[in-house]
């Protein structure tokens, strides 16, 4: 697999100081089980965080410290309940990487001509959502633009944009500031799995008729 499209660098690097919120952090994640060349770009923001912290001038704990940490992992775990999971079949998505499997997953539903998605439930709150987009081979989507980040990692199939070609393994970038009309590969549909903020915005008169029945 050659990935030719990667994350920007300040995502990286919030991947790496674990500053990233868990939407974001997944995709990233899914994107760097395909890529070796982010896998080090990791290693390294992480070598370097940790040579900063090693010449740091040690800082006293206050006399409490110690007690409040244990109250703290003596405290119990809030209980939680959840309904069972969906999880999609290992010869529907053999590309998702196994760590999203443990996650729950909602039914796939149509939101356009052509164009399905499957929720995906994270373990914990998350201002991003997370789910898996599947398109039809051939189709073209409407431009678009968005009114926070989107984060595209694609599993199976391929579209492109003005932005480039997007393969098995390559992470797309999109917010306010980008506008695209990916165009999906004839020969095979394309899954991607998707982390989005805020809500897609439909270019044209078209995308302006469309826009109340699109819902991601």
């Amino acid at each position: 697999m050659s990935v030719m499209h990667h994350p920007p660098e300040s995502l990286v690097t919030a991947y790496a100081a674990g500053t990233l919120d868990l939407g974001q952090h997944v995709a990233v994640a899914t994107h760097l089980v395909a890529c070796q060349a982010c896998r080090a770009r990791v290693r390294s923001v992480e070598e370097t965080g940790g040579a900063v912290l090693t010449d740091l001038r040690p800082t006293p704990l206050s006399a409490l410290a110690f007690s409040q940490v244990e109250a703290r992992l003596s405290a119990p775990a809030p209980a939680r309940s959840a309904a069972p999971a969906l999880r999609p079949h290992s010869s529907e998505i053999p590309e998702l990487p196994g760590f999203v499997r443990r996650y729950g997953f909602g039914e796939w539903k149509l939101v356009a001509p052509s164009l399905e998605v499957r929720r995906i439930t994270l373990p914990h709150e998350s201002a991003t959502r997370v789910f898996l987009l599947k398109a039809r081979a051939g189709t073209r989507l409407l431009e678009h633009t968005h009114s926070g980040v989107e984060l595209t990692c694609v599993l199976t199939g391929a579209f492109e944009h003005d932005g480039g070609r997007f393969a098995p393994g390559d992470f797309d970038f999109g917010d306010g500031t980008v506008e695209h009309q990916p165009r999906i590969e004839p020969d095979r549909d394309c899954i991607c799995l998707v982390a989005m903020q805020g809500s897609l915005r439909l270019n044209g008169m078209l995308g302006r008729l469309m826009q109340p029945f699109v819902r991601l």
